[in-house]
């Protein structure tokens, strides 16, 4: 059967006369639409069968309906669905609470839950700006932090800040993500130079591993300097592990790997296995700067702490741990590591780069890159397309993919950018 299938492209055109039409790209040879999926399968309404290589933007790392996450959520379900979030709250919130804190570093201790990656963001801005009393942000060119309003007001993508630019007041002071080929004290120093002038920074937000940005790993001992640089300042240092946190990179935190614990940690995707919930994280010092609450919460939400939520997430974090994800990741991303390294033979490759379960293979530009991702697809592996300027494809597995998926998934990757070639 031709990808996509006749029942995609008939969903295709409906969705492009109800949708507002900047969500979704939809061409006639491009998306399937997902109908079902489990562990690193994912079958489209077309009855077709993908390796999933995205782990649905790093959400499914336990894989795609979890048997004990779906039954905790079921469970929950029945007993209790929804809460009233800053007023009264639910034991099973303080449950996730008590257990985020566990698995954290001992000096993040105080939480903000949210439901989305920006929002975790926006509370850990606030944040910043109410225990440094200034105003402006620091952050990455190529980072990405969100779309919201808030989260705009970080992001390293010119292309999503340009449209709203007129109601965003200050642009980030925007540092450049080193590679990890760079020398990173050179790296730092000029970090330092761009900070330093500016006495209203409130905060620096930094991908351990950029992901949107085309999945960069910096130096080693860059983002040490760069803690060290944001304490000397005064900068409340935040660290979006959105993507990169809960066993991605083969810790349970990226930041581990660096040896670094910042002032706020912002996680999400892959905390609750597809049921939304995110959390800024920080030192009780600097989450203490809100004051007591006295009946009317300054930053809140209908579903602060949903239960179901809460329940996903304790149940992902339960069999994260049952099945030793970090030390797994670690252990495939080696072999996928060596595999990704060998496609530089092509010369349209012009990188390979990652750790872990979380890579990118930079093409010549981001037509090849579209090219290969679309090629992969009518064999059967979806892959993403990401970077700055869309030139790189990003793998990045559910972390329970079997060996013999994930090897059928790089030969196609393989194929499929020899094809472009």
């Amino acid at each position: 059967m031709k990808i996509p299938g006749p029942h995609s492209k008939a969903l295709g055109l409906r969705l492009r006369a109800r949708e507002q039409r900047n969500v979704t790209f939809l061409a006639d040879d491009f998306p399937i639409f997902w109908d079902s999926a489990r562990g690193a399968i994912v079958t489209d309404v077309d009855g077709n069968d993908y390796i999933d290589c995205t782990a649905a933007f790093g959400v499914a790392s336990l894989g795609h309906g979890n048997p004990r996450v779906a039954f905790a959520v079921a469970d929950q379900a029945q007993r209790l669905m929804h809460g009233m979030g800053d007023v009264h709250p639910t034991e099973i919130r303080v449950r996730l609470l008590d257990r985020l804190a566990a698995i954290l570093p001992d000096t993040l201790t105080k939480a903000f839950l949210a439901t989305s990656g920006s929002e975790a963001i926006e509370a850990a801005l606030k944040t910043a700006m109410l225990f440094t009393g200034k105003s402006r942000f620091a952050s990455y060119r190529g980072g990405y932090h969100g779309l919201s309003f808030g989260a705009l007001a970080v992001s390293g993508l010119e292309r999503f800040r340009t449209p709203f630019a007129g109601v965003l007041r200050h642009e980030p002071v925007l540092l450049e993500y080193p590679r990890s080929t760079a020398n990173a004290d050179e790296a730092a120093s000029r970090a330092r130079e761009q900070l330093q002038p500016t006495d209203d920074i409130a905060a620096l937000v930094v991908e351990p591993i950029q992901g949107r940005g085309g999945c960069i790993v910096p130096p080693p001992g860059y983002l040490q300097h760069v803690a060290t640089i944001c304490r000397e300042l005064n900068i409340v240092l935040i660290v979006d592990e959105i993507f990169t946190g809960f066993a991605r990179t083969g810790t349970w935190f990226a930041s581990e790997y660096e040896g670094i614990v910042p002032d706020i940690i912002c996680i999400g995707k892959a905390m609750g296995s597809g049921v939304p919930i995110s959390a800024a994280v920080g030192r009780a010092n600097v989450m203490d700067a809100w004051p007591p609450s006295t009946g009317e919460a300054l930053h809140t939400s209908t579903f602060l702490g949903n239960p179901l939520g809460c329940a996903a997430a304790l149940a992902t974090l339960d069999e994260m741990e049952l099945l030793a994800l970090p030390a797994r990741a670690a252990r495939l991303g080696e072999r996928l590591g060596a595999r990704l390294e060998a496609l530089r033979a092509h010369s349209i490759v012009r990188d390979v780069r990652g750790r872990g379960m979380l890579w990118g293979v930079e093409l010549r530009d981001a037509g090849a890159a579209f090219a290969a991702v679309k090629n992969a697809l009518t064999r059967g592996v979806i892959v993403a397309q990401s970077g700055q300027h869309g030139s790189v494809i990003a793998i990045s597995p559910p972390l329970v993919i079997e060996d013999r998926q994930l090897e059928r998934a790089i030969a196609v990757l393989e194929s499929s950018i020899g094809a472009v070639a």
